[in-house]
């Protein structure tokens, strides 16, 4: 077994080589002389997806750390892994453990996500994160550059990547199957989760959790009822709502097939809201250009209980979750969260005869293997789900300024991650975090 410092060394190096990969048909430019080596692996945040997410490392690596806010959940997972160190600030894991981890998985509530990963990651550790990657646009942006700037191996949790149905439709529009690309639909059951409404009423976190750690870089706020360890998610300081929630799995397909990057413009239509708490729903379009090889795609999202009329699907009944992708030859149905081929409308060649899509060994597989001296992760930060990310945060960018039911177009600079017709929304794309916790360095 070589020494620590040699392992590290040779994993980070390692990573770097994987980025020709995906051109190069799957050879990379430096097979790993030591495939076996065992991976040190540290997790932030070990509840909810971080349970599965640190299950996942403790299979693939040896567990020598894990962090979470939550004491009751460190002691759980504590029997679990019993030699790895526990910690409730992922700044200390880090600056402790700096010299005895290799790769760390994030799995905290959506505001904490960038804030762990970028540390962990100029610290040169390989990183894997939740969906959605970032809280806010410029993290997103941010973390493809520190990744692709530290040649680190990087993934998103977004498993659909992974599945050879999503990969097979996102070929066949590629291919032309469905012939010129329209439009794209795409609707989610999400919220399941209260969202709408005033903050709850002040009261004393439970000793069990470290309330001002699980702020983190959010302003400081009283804990109460419905923050912690689930509904998170609808309040703008911590989540994403239903859009963040659930778009990196729903809109994967139509953003793998049809490049859906660097919206021109979105507007939102919503049930109204007090910009502290996200919709009860809403309706979002985005509008994308033409590119060298499609023409300019709508895209429409619904969540909330909206959902595309029936006459969409030909008279079929639309899924509580979905995704219909329209082109001049006839459209493609997805009618689950993940990406897979429900149903064809139209004459549409759905054999696999000339398509190129790759089969992947596994989601986390895919991580571990990047890690290891493989081709990157389909679903790396910098070369996909930033990207994704970008996109889908643009929608709560609209969705914000719809506080009063119809919003204005947002007219967006992609280049620049600037709104070019509104003023006053430039924290909602890059956050002000609090004293203690860092973004640009």
């Amino acid at each position: 077994m070589a020494s620590k410092a040699t392992r590290r060394q040779f994993l980070q190096t390692t990573a770097a080589t994987g980025i020709g990969y995906w051109v190069a048909g799957g050879v990379s430019a430096q097979e790993s002389n030591s495939p076996n080596e065992r991976i040190a692996m540290a997790s932030i945040g070990i509840g909810g997806k971080g349970s599965s997410d640190s299950g996942d490392a403790g299979r693939y690596g040896d567990m020598v750390a894990i962090c979470d806010v939550d004491t009751g959940r460190l002691e759980g997972t504590g029997k679990k892994f019993t030699k790895a160190k526990q910690y409730t600030d992922f700044r200390k894991l880090l600056e402790e453990m700096e010299k005895s981890i290799d790769a760390v998985t994030v799995s905290t509530p959506d505001h904490t996500h960038a804030p762990a990963a970028l540390m962990a990651m100029r610290m040169g550790k390989h990183c894997f994160c939740q969906k959605p990657l970032t809280h806010t646009i410029y993290e997103a942006r941010l973390m493809g550059k520190v990744a692709k700037e530290k040649g680190v191996a990087t993934q998103m949790g977004n498993q659909g990547t992974a599945g050879s149905g999503l990969r097979k439709a996102a070929a066949m529009m590629r291919a032309g199957r469905l012939g010129t690309p329209k439009e794209v639909v795409v609707w989610s059951n999400r919220p399941i989760w209260p969202q709408g409404g005033p903050r709850p009423e002040p009261k004393d976190p439970p000793e069990h959790l470290k309330w001002d750690l699980w702020l983190g870089p959010a302003a400081e706020r009283p804990y109460g009822n419905g923050y912690h360890p689930f509904a998170w998610r609808g309040w703008w300081d911590f989540g994403t709502g239903a859009l963040g929630d659930m778009a990196c799995h729903t809109v994967n397909m139509p953003y793998m097939g049809l490049d859906l990057f660097n919206p021109t413009s979105v507007q939102a239509v919503t049930s109204g809201h007090n910009r502290d708490s996200y919709p009860k729903w809403s309706i979002i379009d985005f509008e994308f250009p033409a590119t060298d090889w499609r023409p300019a795609v709508k895209f429409t999202w619904m969540d909330g209980g909206k959902r595309p009329d029936p006459e969409l699907l030909d008279g079929d009944k639309p899924q509580g979750s979905g995704c219909v992708v329209i082109g001049t030859k006839g459209k493609l149905y997805s009618g689950n969260d993940y990406g897979g081929i429900d149903k064809l409308y139209g004459d549409i060649d759905d054999s696999d005869d000339g398509l190129e899509y790759d089969k992947s060994p596994g989601h986390f597989e895919e991580w571990v293997n990047a890690i290891k001296g493989g081709k990157p992760a389909r679903s790396s930060f910098a070369d996909y789900a930033g990207g994704l990310t970008e996109t889908i945060l643009l929608g709560n960018l609209a969705v914000y300024v719809a506080a009063d039911g119809e919003g204005e177009r947002v007219q967006w600079d992609a280049q620049n991650l600037k709104v070019k017709n509104i003023s006053g929304l430039e924290n909602i794309v890059k956050p002000v975090y609090r004293d203690g916790y860092t973004l640009d360095v």
